[in-house]
């Protein structure tokens, strides 16, 4: 399962001084820091019959790899967010022309998307385009990373920009990870993102 927040940052330059603040520094793990440009594209088919199912299947390009995932159970309480996730790294390269939700068979949510697949075919209906920052941390509690995140959603119906925090949680108490969390919004005055990019994607095509 993941676990994490989201939060919205009200500029690049609080996110700029999130990336510089000394504070995170001295909970950082060493040789964590790093940036990386992520490309990734949704799809679904021409009815939405995955998101009627509350699945979400992303082919996304970060860095030199390609990562298809599938989501689901999503669920958000203010800026927590937890969802059950399955990534299979489909190598390096460019994105698959066409997606082949077949790499996900072998499991029990692969044959549950197959099934409402049918022979439907695959379209893209968004793309996220992400400059990210990240480095990892240590509360004594907890082992979390956080992502700063710039970027757009691009749909048909038009574009919304992205400039927000994730702070996902590796391993240890959700508690910290919510401390922590509660902490830089108030140093920042973060704002909680209650939907994920794909749900403002949806809501830019009118689907929720």
């Amino acid at each position: 399962m993941e676990i994490e927040l989201k939060y919205s940052i009200g500029s690049s330059e609080i996110a700029d001084a999130m990336w510089d603040d000394d504070e995170i520094k001295q909970m950082e793990e060493n040789g964590s820091r790093s940036q990386e440009e992520l490309s990734a594209i949704y799809f679904d088919t021409a009815t939405f019959d995955l998101l009627k199912h509350d699945i979400a299947y992303r082919i996304r390009s970060e860095g030199n790899r390609v990562i298809a995932t599938v989501k689901w159970n999503g669920k958000a309480t203010g800026p927590l967010h937890t969802r059950e996730e399955l990534n299979i790294n489909l190598g390096e390269g460019n994105h698959p022309k066409e997606p082949d939700p077949t790499v996900f068979a072998q499991s029990e949510i692969g044959g549950e998307l197959l099934d409402i697949i049918g022979n439907k075919p695959l379209i893209g209906i968004m793309e996220v385009h992400v400059s990210r920052r990240k480095l990892r941390v240590d509360t004594n509690e907890a082992i979390a990373e956080i992502a700063l995140d710039y970027g757009s959603i691009v749909t048909k119906n038009g574009t919304s920009p992205i400039c927000e925090a994730e702070i996902e949680l590796y391993s240890g108490k959700e508690e910290s990870l919510v401390a922590l969390g509660e902490h830089l919004s108030q140093k920042y005055g973060l704002e909680p993102e209650t939907r994920s990019k794909f749900a403002r994607g949806l809501a830019l095509l009118d689907k929720i």
